[in-house]
Order: C-alpha cells, then sequence, then structure tokens
C-alpha cells in the first residue's frame, strides 16, 4: 500500500479514487489533485514511480488542510458554537439536527435510539422493575 502524508491508500484502485481516503479530500478534489499534478487519474495506484508520489504530496500540502489538522479546525469551529451559546452551539450541545431537520420523527441517527416512555402493561416486569428500583435506592 502507498502512503501519502501518513494515509495508506489501497494499491488496486485507480489514483483519483484512491486519493478519497484521505479525509478532506472528495471526488472534486481527487480530480483537480491529479489534473495540477499532470497525474493520469485511470493509473492504478501501484503503478505510480516514486516522483509521482511526492508531486501529489507536496500539491496536497501546499494547497489543502487534511487529515489531523482539519477534524482539529472542524473541533474548534464546534467549540466557538458552543462557547457563544448561538442557536446552532446549543443543537451541537444537545446532540439535535443542527441544520433545521425535523426532530418529532426522524432524527434517530443525532438523537440515537428511542428511550421509552410510559406504562410497562406485564405485571410481572412491572414488579421486577419495582424490585430494580427498591434495592437500587437501599444502596
Amino acid at each position: 500500500m502507498a502512503r501519502i502524508l501518513g494515509v495508506e491508500i489501497p494499491d488496486n484502485k485507480k489514483v483519483k479514487i484512491a486519493l478519497r481516503y484521505i479525509y478532506g479530500i472528495g471526488d472534486a478534489r481527487a480530480m483537480e489533485i491529479v489534473k495540477n499534478t499532470g497525474i493520469d487519474g485511470e493509473k492504478r495506484v501501484k503503478e505510480l514511480t516514486e516522483e509521482e508520489l511526492g508531486r501529489i504530496t507536496s500539491f496536497i500540502q501546499k494547497n489543502y488542510k487534511i487529515e489531523g489538522d482539519l477534524r482539529q479546525e472542524i473541533a474548534q469551529n464546534i467549540r466557538r458554537l458552543i462557547d457563544i451559546n448561538c442557536y446552532r452551539g446549543i443543537r451541537h450541545k444537545l446532540s439535535l439536527p443542527v441544520r433545521g431537520q425535523r426532530t418529532r420523527t426522524n432524527a434517530r441517527t443525532r438523537k440515537g435510539p428511542r428511550k421509552t416512555v410510559g406504562v410497562i402493561r406485564d405485571k410481572a416486569a412491572r414488579k421486577a422493575l419495582r424490585q430494580k428500583l427498591k434495592e437500587e435506592k437501599q444502596q
């Protein structure tokens, strides 16, 4: 496997696809990198020379923020929103959707699994729950 800026990219994939394995590089940026470095995007990573890998690495370092630096910047941006207590920051703090999506239904990815609130109809389950709560009180 070839290594670009500390990230292992798969050898058997085309360069334009393999570059997407780097955090911060998607389809458009991968195509831009291939075009600006003069490397054929249809070429497999294992067919690249050391000089071509060096060109890709230097181009990425000069023009883009990737991996750890990018993750750190995003985390700082979110922290700033939370600190200034704006609407988006509050939504981040409460783990709710930030971009205006509905929350009455759906939003399960952001909110997590459902927490059922209500009546337990099964007598045995109700008795077991009461017993468990009583034991927790005594401790």
